[in-house]
């Protein structure tokens, strides 16, 4: 289980589909994310993985960047990336074709910047972004229609995007999640991974009134104007 911030309906799916939790992977402290650990592992005992650096108390394992996670029962093990910004030791976990990276990445957006910087964020977006095109993107929330919004606000001719707004749309409107993305499909339309393409940057310096070139200057502007969208 990745992020439980609740453990009610973890514990549900488990029973419905008679699965046994083996393990619970934490990305970074915030209650919405590890809110329901506690309860979770009061039922049964596993190990429960987490950033070094930050105030998780339920915690077993602690890890960074160049660590492994491997989970037996699964057969399956990830390697551990600092992505740093939305909160200050933020990791996510990664095994090829598979990203869960919590609040950082999101379906055509990324966090806020509650402890980091923007050059912290940027940077992590872009370790993010040179994953392979097939990996596909779990992220912490169903963000990505409010997200395609803005992203439309930013880059109106963007093709890719308009396709992307029309089957995330048909997919909502039948009651499914857009989740799991690719990487692919984050490169073409979102935001703040595009921020060295000419349309972001235009974009960027007209709403800051300052011609940006830096992409960590529009990574800021353009983050600061989702924050207010």
């Amino acid at each position: 289980m990745v992020d439980p911030g609740d453990a009610a309906p973890v514990q549900a799916f488990l029973a419905s589909e008679r699965l046994d939790l083996c393990a619970i992977l934490a990305t970074h402290h915030h209650p919405d994310h590890v809110g329901g650990i506690a309860a979770l592992v009061a039922r049964r005992h596993v190990p429960v993985f987490g950033p070094k650096k930050e105030p998780i108390a339920a915690v077993t394992v602690s890890v960074a960047e160049g660590d492994a996670v491997t989970i037996p029962e699964l057969d399956a093990s990830f390697r551990v990336l600092d992505i740093p910004g939305h909160t200050r030791a933020h990791i996510a976990y990664y095994r090829p074709g598979v990203l869960f990276c919590g609040d950082t990445l999101f379906a055509c957006g990324s966090g806020r910047l509650f402890e980091g910087t923007p050059q912290q964020m940027y940077d992590s977006l872009q370790k993010l972004a040179a994953l392979p095109d097939d990996t596909r993107v779990y992220c912490g929330h169903e963000y990505t229609l409010a997200n395609i919004r803005f992203a439309r606000a930013v880059e109106p001719q963007n093709a890719a995007l308009e396709e992307r707004e029309a089957r995330d749309g048909a997919l909502r409107a039948a009651g499914q999640p857009t989740l799991p993305s690719t990487l692919a499909a984050e490169r073409a339309t979102n935001p703040f991974l595009r921020c060295r393409e000419s349309a972001v940057a235009a974009a960027a310096s007209t709403r800051s009134g300052t011609p940006l070139g830096d992409p960590v200057q529009v990574f800021a502007a353009i983050r600061e104007w989702k924050n207010r969208f």
